[in-house]
């Protein structure tokens, strides 16, 4: 395939580049998308050659796109729980946690990690949304609270797969494997301040650098690369098959602000939060009470192989009725099957019925399975 070309994206002052863009241009990047208002490389190789490395080795992926709100200061805590109905109070400093940040009306605003830096400060890694100017909006409601709302100066990056603990101890030492899933230690490699999580968007075992000196970013990403070189290291896009395999969702994709946790199957991340300390709480008991109409499901499509990850959501039906869409929806070799998430009523949110998805590649019939397709007790990354 030839070199992506970047003087094809428009540059500009409202879009930025990563601290690991200069280093990743030697790798050979084949695509970009915007991601939180960065450029966002999306593959280096083909989507089964990616999957192929991060099923067997171990991959480097720049989330640095994945940008950290910072909620801080005195009220941080107290702030932060407005935000979300997992209990925060659970989370104990040096822990991070998937949460979801929920509207008022039960909306899913985004479905970030969060990590407890400290008592009153937490970084909420946040997929592609304006998600910071609607916690400023917040606190214009909550004036009385003390808090600091900032995007933190961080860039992450992934370290994703079977080698990805034996990179990493050669990176930063033994240390590393005592770090407990969803978890972090803060290390120093070749002078560069880093915060390491065990953590990751795969489904595989792996970790998360984040760069606290994003002026450092080539060093750091040429160390990596070179620690991960025993190990046949690539660097990657976000592998879909594995993220979707793995029952893992996309917000912005699979999910909006229009969605609840429980229309979503993720009921089990709104605890028993009293109604005054987080804003979302009484509309979710609401919505629980009265139960939801429709669920995100996954699906099997039948025929030829999809060649790609799909482009645009596809009309779904039954009976000649459009009931729904496929939001994401890709082949995966593993399974030898069309695998993705569809959106359907309830009543026929159960597994083995069948609608008509209207695909980019024809007419294709999709069943209801079980979620996750790959892994459903979710051992591989806690292992």
């Amino acid at each position: 395939m030839p070199e992506f070309d970047m003087n094809m994206v428009q540059r500009g002052a409202r879009n930025r580049r990563t601290p690991y863009h200069e280093a990743e241009q030697r790798y050979g990047p084949l695509g970009y998308t915007v991601y939180n208002h960065m450029y966002f490389p999306i593959r280096f190789d083909s989507f089964e050659n990616e999957f192929d490395a991060l099923l067997n080795d171990v991959t480097v992926w720049d989330v640095s796109v994945e940008r950290c709100l910072e909620i801080g200061g005195p009220d941080g805590f107290r702030f932060a729980q407005l935000m979300t109905p997992r209990d925060l109070s659970a989370c104990a400093v040096g822990q991070a946690k998937y949460v979801l940040v929920v509207d008022g009306d039960g909306g899913i605003i985004n479905d970030p990690v969060l990590t407890r830096m400290e008592e009153n400060t937490f970084w909420f890694a946040l997929a592609s949304s304006d998600a910071l100017l609607w916690a400023r909006g917040l606190r214009n409601a909550h004036p009385d609270l003390d808090v600091t709302i900032r995007e933190a100066d961080v860039a992450p990056m992934q370290i994703q797969g079977p080698k990805s603990k034996d990179l990493m101890r050669d990176l930063v030492g033994d240390d590393v494997l005592d770090i407990k899933y969803y978890f972090f230690k803060e290390f120093v490699i070749q002078d560069v301040p880093v915060v390491v999580t065990r953590t990751g968007w795969t489904s595989e075992v792996g970790y998360e650098i984040y760069l606290t000196d994003t002026t450092k970013g080539t060093e750091l990403w040429e160390a990596v690369m070179k620690a991960g070189a025993p190990y046949n290291v690539r660097p990657t896009g976000p592998s879909d098959i594995r993220r979707i395999e793995g029952a893992i969702f996309n917000w912005g994709a699979d999910m909006t602000y229009e969605n609840n946790p429980y229309e979503m199957g993720l009921g089990r991340l709104v605890d028993d939060v009293p109604e005054d300390a987080c804003i979302s709480i009484a509309a979710l008991k609401r919505i629980r009470e009265a139960g939801v109409t429709k669920k995100i499901n996954g699906v099997e499509l039948d025929g030829e192989p999809f060649p790609a990850l799909n482009n645009v959501k596809w009309p779904v039906a039954s009976s000649g009725s459009t009931i729904g869409k496929v939001t994401s929806a890709i082949y995966s070799p593993r399974l030898q099957k069309n695998i993705g998430y569809c959106w359907l009523p309830t009543e026929l949110s159960e597994r083995g019925a069948v609608v008509e998805a209207d695909t980019e590649w024809g007419p294709r019939t999709a069943t209801v399975v079980e979620m996750p397709f790959v892994d459903p007790g979710k051992q591989i990354p806690v292992s």
